[in-house]
């Protein structure tokens, strides 16, 4: 708690600053999580069989406008977790941890018009699509930071077309900025750099084409070269809208095997804005290949810089034995059905079911594994509130039923449940 009071004074202090050239804000947010069961999904493990606990995010930013077109923008962050055990106490394992004090954003703003450019640690938080390719740069401490080390210049083609070149350098470990109570923690699982292409036009206005190129290197064990090249279209035809994205994945591993994969993913959404609670029906379907494990090749899909919660805030635990991480989405078809409403002019709720299939069998690979391609079936119920145009927070429910993807004692039933508040100021 003492980080957050550094925060807070923090801001007192650049308040005193203020002028017309300088703006600050605060933000704050607060979280009760718990995960029944979503590591492992056996009732008889204790393996993060209950998972409960408390974040606390705090950040304090500031904005310099040097000039009308030069700017710098920094950001300081804290997210102490204070975990509870089964009797409802703080746990003594680990009463609170992950109180540093970090930079969650530190770039310079330069925009010429037909150029533009942003040096620094930045968030690239769906600017680039959904986040199928592109979204958290740290993923190895959840939402806890989002942020990419990278040099991002966009050229724009007239008034609805842009091109971004984007360099990336996230290592493993905090490594260009100072951190007030270092903890030796990883922010990535192994250093990362890359080079981004991506392109945003609008031909009509009504169709989006996002076409897109990705150089990644990951310094993991082996080391590995990838190469992803797609194009997301958007097509709005009020009251209806289709999304579809399409990627193909190269690449060699040092020693000469061979990655290479495919993903992608349609959606139809449509809207009844004019009826009672403005409902809107999205029916969905992703895939994502999956590794042979007859062969020395790797043929799984690698998602790239998106390793965040991007169908489940539950079901990525389970990718943690899978792939070695957290999120990372891979031997998929998934199956949505989604229905969002609004309940009042400040209350939303979103149902979605969600049928998880494997590409390939993971059989034999470990005991962890069963014979089949049934990954399980898959709900969420979200309960969102505006309160004002400071304070909005949340409840989120999700239930998943294993299939035989499994093995037979892996398929016990798992929850995940969280309560958020959240300010900005």
């Amino acid at each position: 708690m003492r980080r957050l009071i550094v925060l807070l004074c923090l801001l007192v202090g650049v308040s005193s600053f203020a002028g017309d050239m300088f703006s600050y804000g605060f933000y704050l947010r607060l979280r009760q999580e718990y995960f029944d069961n979503a590591f492992d999904f056996n009732d008889d493990s204790t393996i993060f069989n209950d998972d409960n606990y408390f974040r606390i995010k705090a950040s304090v930013w500031g904005k310099w406008n040097f000039t009308d077109n030069i700017s710098l923008f920094t950001k300081l962050t804290s997210e102490p977790k204070i975990a509870i055990d089964s009797d409802g106490k703080l746990a003594n394992n680990r009463d609170t941890w992950d109180e540093e004090i970090f930079f969650d954003n530190l770039y310079l703003d330069m925009n010429f018009g037909v150029v533009n450019f942003r040096l620094g640690r930045q968030d690239f938080l769906m600017t680039h699509g959904e986040g199928f390719v592109i979204m958290d740069g740290t993923p190895y401490d959840g939402s806890r930071s989002y942020y990419f080390n990278a040099v991002k210049t966009t050229f724009k083609i007239g008034e609805n077309n842009s091109v971004d070149f984007i360099y990336v350098d996230d290592p493993a470990k905090d490594e260009y900025l100072p951190v007030i109570d270092w903890q030796d923690r990883n922010v990535v699982k192994t250093d990362e750099d890359g080079i981004i292409v991506y392109g945003k036009f609008k031909i009509p206005e009504n169709l989006s084409l996002e076409p897109y190129y990705i150089y990644k290197f990951e310094d993991s064990t082996p080391n590995l070269t990838l190469n992803t090249i797609g194009n997301r279209i958007v097509l709005n035809l009020s009251p209806w809208q289709i999304r579809g994205e399409l990627a193909y994945q190269y690449g060699e591993y040092k020693g000469g095997n061979n990655r290479e994969a495919w993903g992608g993913q349609a959606y139809i959404k449509r809207t009844f804005k004019e009826a009672k609670l403005s409902p809107s029906f999205e029916l969905g379907y992703a895939y994502l290949s999956g590794d042979d494990p007859d062969t020395v090749d790797d043929e799984g899909w690698n998602p790239v810089f998106s390793k965040w919660p991007w169908i489940s805030e539950l079901y990525i635990m389970g990718y943690a034995i899978e792939r070695g991480e957290p999120a990372y989405w891979t031997n998929l078809h998934l199956y949505r059905a989604k229905l969002d409403m609004n309940l009042t002019q400040k209350t939303g709720l979103s149902l979605a079911y969600n049928y998880l299939m494997a590409d390939e069998s993971r059989e034999g690979v470990a005991p962890f594994f069963g014979d089949g391609n049934e990954r399980g079936h898959l709900g969420h119920i979200i309960l969102t509130h505006k309160f004002n145009q400071n304070i909005d927070g949340h409840l989120h429910f999700e239930y998943f039923k294993p299939g035989d993807f499994y093995a037979e004692a892996n398929r016990d039933d798992a929850i995940f449940l969280r309560w958020q508040l959240q300010m900005k100021f």
